[in-house]
């Protein structure tokens, strides 16, 4: 997903050309503008089908946006006056739109719809759509990081369960390496998802200061930094991208690794891409926590999410139609075309075809667990370039054998750069 542009006073004045005919077409009252993306986006007509047989004269016209331009139409859209009435949003652009002013506030709109219950939501996705402690987004569908991993191949290790703690993880990766697995762990260097959920497992934030600078020489982010750059060290991970994997499931396949960290997108991949004679080799599990006995460890709360736009003239029907898409029915039916994981408990309760519900899948009911253990990352419209510059300085440092002391000073001062405009737009709000 990208990240803020710089728009110029003529960039602004474009936009608003481009989108100045559309803008003047939204006075329809019964018809909702709905963006969606990538195939979210394509199966969103199917959904919407019978929100428009309960409401007879409505209209539901979506958009699909392929993921790779749908950051700039937004912003574009916004400039021009033309957004539409409703989205689907990635959680972590929430908090940039927001600032824009763009997105409609839905407290005093949850506070009249008990069917949208936050009790019945993951705590930590939840988490995710309130910005400066207020709600802008309802959580669509999920997404986290777990384990994938060979369970065949842990079991020659010896290990008959996956391991539990940092410790336990340790010790296991260095038995497989023993045991023949060359390289037990895939942690491809482009991906800064797996030392995130590291990161997230450690008291304290990545941010420091209400989001104004970084942490990243702080106790708990040099602790996971330690702790995956290890796995380099020690031989148990290759230091390649995902690009340098010509075929991520036939390498899991050969056993070339044992442990990959990976999302709910891969369970359908792994049934499809791996033979038959190894579909029952392989299983899921949450991440290890760094305290022994302490439970699971935390992992990232992605997804997306439903948005109002404040511009939309058709509020009262487009907030209808989000209480439909987010009904535990409709989400069970959204699972079944797309393979998104719901972001409420109680539709992981409803039977699918088979009469089993959700939560008894094999593969599926570790990422259920998980999800009681995510937490939101930090609330700032800067967020995803910090990301990617976390991601870089590790994969630095994995290459470079770089000093951690050093590395992580280095961060800090290249975030805290980022956030300089933060913090003088926030300085300024509090001298009024």
């Amino acid at each position: 997903m990208n990240t803020l542009r710089r728009w110029t006073r003529r960039s602004w004045l474009a936009a608003a050309a481009a989108f100045g005919t559309a803008a003047c077409t939204r006075g329809d009252e019964r018809t909702i503008r709905f963006w969606a993306m990538g195939r979210e986006g394509e199966v969103a007509a199917e959904l919407v089908a019978g929100f428009e047989r309960e409401n007879p004269g409505v209209r539901v016209r979506v958009e699909s946006l392929p993921w790779t331009s749908a950051h700039e139409k937004l912003l574009t859209a916004f400039a021009g006056d033309a957004t539409p009435d409703m989205a689907q949003m990635g959680n972590t652009w929430l908090p940039e739109m927001a600032a824009l002013g763009a997105l409609e506030p839905l407290g005093p709109l949850l506070a009249g719809t008990p069917s949208i219950d936050p009790v019945d939501h993951y705590s930590g996705i939840w988490q995710t759509n309130q910005v400066a402690g207020q709600a802008v987004g309802v959580p669509w569908y999920v997404d986290t990081r777990l384990l994938f991993f060979r369970r065949d191949l842990l079991a020659r290790a010896g290990f008959v369960q996956p391991p539990a703690d940092w410790a336990e993880w340790t010790r296991c990766l260095a038995a497989l390496q023993a045991a023949g697995v060359a390289t037990p762990i895939l942690l491809p260097t482009n991906e800064f998802e797996p030392l995130l959920a590291l990161a997230l497992q450690q008291e304290g934030e990545v941010l420091r200061e209400g989001g104004r600078r970084g942490n990243f020489s702080g106790p708990g982010f040099r602790r996971a930094l330690q702790f995956y750059l290890q796995m380099f060290e020690r031989g148990w991970a290759p230091g390649v991208t995902n690009n340098q994997v010509a075929n991520v499931w036939q390498e899991f396949g050969r056993g070339t690794f044992a442990f990959y960290i990976s999302g709910p997108w891969n369970i359908g991949e792994f049934k499809r891409r791996l033979p038959p004679d190894l579909q029952a080799s392989w299983m899921t599990a949450p991440l290890p926590g760094p305290v022994a006995g302490g439970g699971p460890g935390a992992s990232i709360a992605g997804g997306a999410s439903l948005v109002l736009f404040k511009r939309s003239r058709v509020k009262p029907l487009a907030w209808k139609l989000v209480e439909y898409l987010t009904r535990p029915a409709v989400q069970l039916q959204f699972y079944r075309l797309t393979g998104n994981l719901p972001p409420r408990r109680s539709t992981w309760a409803l039977p699918r075809e088979d009469g089993a519900p959700l939560a008894d899948d094999v593969h599926a009911r570790a990422f259920a667990l998980q999800l009681e253990h995510v937490r939101a990352a930090p609330a700032v419209p800067e967020w995803e370039r910090i990301a990617q510059e976390m991601q870089l300085f590790a994969a630095r440092a994995v290459h470079e054998r770089a000093d951690i002391d050093a590395a992580v000073r280095a961060l800090d001062a290249r975030v805290d750069s980022i956030l300089e405009k933060r913090r003088w737009m926030l300085d300024r709000a509090a001298a009024g």
